[in-house]
């Protein structure tokens, strides 16, 4: 497991419910606030990879589900996006057959990002992933 340090630069946090407009809202707000800062590069892929961390957080977890940016100033070119809820069991890598409905997202996630890991918290975990930032 890598650990992730919370480091210095430009930060955005949201908490969500757990409701069924929670992935909309999340993608929304990743969306909305990387156009701010410029990353339209990247936008659409952030806004991906966090619909399916937040979809997974919702199968499994209740309230509360945070999303968080983070644009390090000492890591140039690099976004890290973290989601946080409540469960602290890990979340698991599984092959998926062509016929299965989902098993896909932490693949997905693992072959999109830079990297990608889990910590525990005080309560529950945080999925985390970084992105290149094209400069």
């Amino acid at each position: 497991m890598i650990h992730v340090i919370d480091t210095d630069g430009d930060h955005a946090a949201w908490t969500f419910s757990a409701d069924p407009g929670t992935v909309r809202a999340a993608r929304g707000a990743v969306r909305d606030q990387l156009r701010i800062w410029d990353l339209d590069d990247i936008v659409d892929l952030a806004a991906l990879l966090v619909s399916e961390l937040v979809t997974n957080a919702l199968r499994y977890a209740t309230d509360p589900i945070g999303v968080r940016l983070t644009r390090p100033t000492d890591l140039g070119g690099i976004l890290l996006v973290e989601v946080s809820d409540p469960l602290p069991e890990p979340p698991h890598e599984r092959v998926a057959r062509p016929e299965d409905e989902g098993g896909r997202g932490l693949q997905l996630l693992a072959s999109a990002s830079r990297r990608w890991g889990t910590r525990p918290g005080t309560v529950g975990k945080t999925v985390w992933f970084e992105l290149a930032v094209p400069r």
